[in-house]
C-alpha cells in the first residue's frame, strides 16, 4: 500500500529524476525538435513539487489527476497535453491500492487515450515507443525500468513519423526521441520507489 510518505518519494523521485536531466533532454530535443523539452519537462516538474505535500496527502488517484491538470498548463509544446493526459487516465483508471494488473491495465487505458491526444502511434519514435513496452513488461513477469530503457535506446534507429522530429525525414535516425528518454527516467523512478514499498 502506498502510504502518504510512499506517494511523496514517488511523486518527488520522479519529478526530480527528470529535472535532474533537463539538459540532456534539451540537447537530444535540440537535435531532432524544438529544442525546449527539457525545460518544459522541469517548468512542469517543478510546478509539481511546489504542491508535493498537498499532492502527497491525496489518495493516488487524485494525485495523478492533480498533477496530470499541473503538467497540462505548465509544460508547454506537444509534452504538456500528452503526458497530462497520460497522468490524468492514470488517475482515472487506478484503484487506489493498485496490483501489478491494475497498472498494467491503466497504464493501456493511458497509452490510448495518449495515442489520440497526439495522433500517433507505437513505431513513430515518440514517449509511446516506451510505454507499450513498459505496459506489456507488466502485463508479464518483466521488469518496466528494463524494458524502458531498452525501448527509449531503441528508438535511435527508427525515422520519426509524428512530432516536430517528422519534419526531419531520414535526418531523425540516429538520435533518441526525447519524450522516450524522459518516459524512461520516469518509468525507472517509479519503479525504483515502487520496489521499495512493494
Amino acid at each position: 500500500m502506498l502510504d502518504q510518505t510512499a506517494r511523496r518519494a514517488l511523486i518527488e523521485t520522479a519529478a526530480r529524476r527528470v529535472i535532474d536531466h533537463a539538459d540532456e533532454l534539451t540537447t537530444l530535443d535540440q537535435a531532432i525538435g524544438d529544442g525546449d523539452h527539457g525545460i518544459n519537462m522541469k517548468r512542469g516538474l517543478e510546478a509539481v513539487l511546489a504542491d508535493l505535500d498537498g499532492l502527497a496527502a491525496k489518495p493516488l488517484p487524485e494525485a495523478l489527476k492533480a498533477i496530470g491538470m499541473t503538467l497540462v498548463m505548465k509544460v508547454g509544446g506537444a509534452s504538456g497535453p500528452l503526458y497530462g493526459t497520460l497522468a490524468m487516465t492514470l488517475g482515472k483508471e487506478l484503484p487506489e491500492d493498485p496490483s501489478r494488473a491494475d497498472i498494467a491495465r491503466a497504464l493501456g487505458a493511458a497509452i490510448a487515450a495518449v495515442k489520440a491526444r497526439g495522433k500517433s502511434e507505437v513505431g513513430q519514435k515518440t514517449m509511446l515507443d516506451v510505454l507499450a513496452p513498459v505496459a506489456e513488461a507488466l502485463a508479464q513477469t518483466g521488469d518496466p525500468a528494463e524494458a524502458a530503457s531498452a525501448a527509449a535506446d531503441a528508438t535511435i534507429p527508427m525515422k520519426a513519423i509524428r512530432g516536430r522530429a517528422s519534419f526531419l525525414g531520414e535526418r531523425s535516425i540516429g538520435h533518441m526521441d526525447p519524450g522516450a528518454r524522459s518516459s524512461a527516467l520516469l518509468v525507472a523512478a517509479i519503479a525504483e520507489i515502487a520496489g521499495h514499498s512493494a
